[in-house]
């Protein structure tokens, strides 16, 4: 038999909900098959089978959360499927500690008996070679999910000290949310004053106020949009464009290409590809021992959905042609709003744009989008005077902004960046040259 785990389907995926299983108990398996929809922080995704059978058992119901790497469902031989279906049916439902059966089923029985000890009473050395002699891994705390070690962390718990609730005794989610509950119980002293201030602080829901639960969209987004402002030194370099030439050379390009549509964001993302290309001192990432600097040049174009917002990505967009580039922007823009995105879809980013020029923005700063380490933001084409051969006339002006990371790009470095950048959309015809 082989066990279904949880899957990573992004590189900001924690955990998933199951969405819909489209196979159930007993129907076949083959290689392909989708068994079952996911639902990650930034889409549904389907998972296929990667062996065919007969899918024996649901461990997660439709709604359910499972962490990265665990259990979700069972398949079995198709010829072994018939027997062995009841066989481990019996010990799941003997709640008390045979839930490990679903863990020991890859022929490792003797490595469950030991498991459950570790939560007992015993002193924590004793639980040590206990798990370490079970497991053959050097780590000594217990089983647990990726999520409960960050919470853990976060609220300074020790693994060693809960007992984990979930397959073969791992400690998941709802045992550290229930430890924390049981904190202020064991120290009620320290726990008045400290809740003192929250209440303050925290805005009153009563019934002119609606508690909405923060959706995986805006918990992903508050996460990482935190984490880039706190780790990342911001600072931003802003630039007026005379788009008259931008403007109008997309018009010729719109009737020359007729039914292809160009947007102005189409020749921005092509413009900023090709000034990356010339400037690879920005298409960097930033590490605590290297500055990495990516040879092929991704541009992330960011498109709002429901609920939150979503960065799918063009693949060596300096190598593509304005037309391909707007063709694949709305086919990606597309599949976010539907919810369809894939993880490979969204990842893998070197740089990023942002336009709120269709809401009638005239300029705003973007918070870089990590591990990037800058990213444009664009406003809205305006009308406004100019002054041509020392007389005013009508004209176009854009506003763009670029974030950069400090600690990887220095401003004189940002700025001849964002000078090539200018000198582009004012002079079109370089951008597809």
């Amino acid at each position: 038999m082989t066990e279904i785990l949880m899957p990573r389907l992004s590189d900001t995926m924690e955990e998933g909900v199951i969405s819909s299983w489209q196979k159930q108990p007993g129907d076949e398996v083959a290689i392909g098959d989708v068994i079952v929809d996911i639902e990650t922080d930034k889409a549904v995704m389907e998972y296929e089978a990667y062996e065919a059978g007969v899918l024996e058992k649901i461990l997660v119901a439709e709604g359910e959360t499972a962490a990265i790497g665990a259990p979700i469902a069972v398949i079995a031989p198709k010829g072994a499927a018939a027997p062995s279906a009841p066989a481990p049916a019996p010990a799941p439902e003997a709640k008390p500690e045979p839930a490990v059966p679903p863990a020991a089923t890859p022929a490792t029985p003797p490595a469950a008996t030991p498991v459950p000890a570790t939560p007992a009473t015993t002193a924590p050395p004793a639980a040590v070679p206990a798990q370490n002699g079970s497991a053959g891994a050097p780590v000594s705390r217990p089983p647990s999910s990726p999520l409960a070690r960050r919470l853990a962390r976060d609220h300074g718990l020790d693994l060693t000290t809960i007992t984990g609730t979930g397959p073969g005794g791992r400690i998941v989610r709802a045992d550290i949310e229930a430890a924390i509950r049981d904190v202020p119980a064991a120290a009620p002293a320290p726990a008045a004053p400290a809740a003192a201030p929250a209440k303050t602080v925290m805005p009153q829901v009563d019934e002119d106020t609606e508690a909405v639960p923060l959706n995986r969209f805006r918990k992903v987004a508050a996460r990482r949009l935190t984490e880039s402002k706190r780790n990342a030194p911001h600072f931003y370099l802003t630039r007026d464009v005379d788009a008259e030439a931008l403007v109008a050379f997309r018009a010729t390009l719109n009737e020359a290409l007729a039914p292809v549509k160009i947007s102005v964001n189409d020749l921005i993302v092509k413009a900023c590809a090709t000034a990356l290309r010339e400037h690879p001192e920005i298409n960097v990432s930033f590490t605590e021992e290297n500055l990495l600097f990516h040879k092929r040049v991704h541009v992330g174009v960011a498109v709002a959905v429901d609920g939150g917002l979503l960065v799918p990505v063009i693949r060596d967009t300096d190598r593509k042609g304005v037309a391909e580039i707007g063709a694949e922007t709305r086919a990606l823009a597309a599949k976010a709003r539907d919810g369809k995105l894939g993880a490979n879809e969204m990842s893998g980013g070197t740089f990023s744009v942002s336009n709120l020029g269709m809401f009638g923005i005239d300029s705003f700063s973007a918070v870089i989008n990590p591990p990037e380490s800058a990213i444009l933001a664009v406003g809205a084409v305006r009308d406004e005077p100019v002054v041509r051969d020392g007389q005013i006339v009508p004209g176009k002006r854009m506003s763009v902004t670029a974030s950069f990371d400090h600690r990887a790009i220095d401003g004189a470095t940002g700025a001849k960046f964002l000078a090539r950048l200018v000198e582009l959309l004012e002079q079109p015809l370089l951008i597809v040259a």
